[in-house]
């Protein structure tokens, strides 16, 4: 399938409607695995150029400790508020993603992006239209859904 493909989109928005939760949420881990162990995100990165996760208050604290800046100075350098009042990056792509599609603050990153395609989470069936937004551009809930809708 093409990523985005709007009758493939469909589909997968039916499903999620209707699909039965449980069955699901047991089904997850062992797709979420195979998908990893298929797509490699370093190959990709569209989530890093495209969008930016939400910066909470315990990520600026790591993160801007991690960089050695005052969170005030990390905060006016890097982020903005979104209009839901969220820390978001003030450019993307991520100003963290290298050429190489490795991110400089891996190891410390935001939440968002360390749960990030949340297909090994209940977000993945209980928030759909979050699913069905990153299944637009993620190689990885393109593939788990294709596999629950198979």
């Amino acid at each position: 399938m093409q990523l985005g493909d709007k009758q493939q989109l469909k589909k997968y928005k039916q499903f999620l409607q209707k699909a039965d939760k449980n069955k699901v949420l047991k089904a997850l881990p062992e797709l979420h695995e195979a998908a990893f162990e298929k797509i490699n995100c370093l190959n990709c990165a569209l989530c890093c150029k495209n969008y930016s996760p939400r910066f909470k208050t315990p990520d600026i604290k790591r993160i801007s400790r991690h960089l050695k800046q005052k969170e005030s100075e990390f905060i006016d350098n890097y982020l903005r508020l979104d209009n839901e009042g969220d820390y978001v990056v003030k450019s993307t792509p991520c100003p963290f993603l290298g050429a190489d599609n490795y991110c400089s603050i891996y190891d410390v990153r935001p939440s968002d992006c360390s749960r990030f395609p949340y297909t090994n989470e209940d977000v993945f069936i209980k928030r759909p239209h979050i699913t069905l937004k990153n299944a637009e551009f993620c190689p990885i809930v393109d593939f788990v859904l294709d596999k629950l809708t198979e």
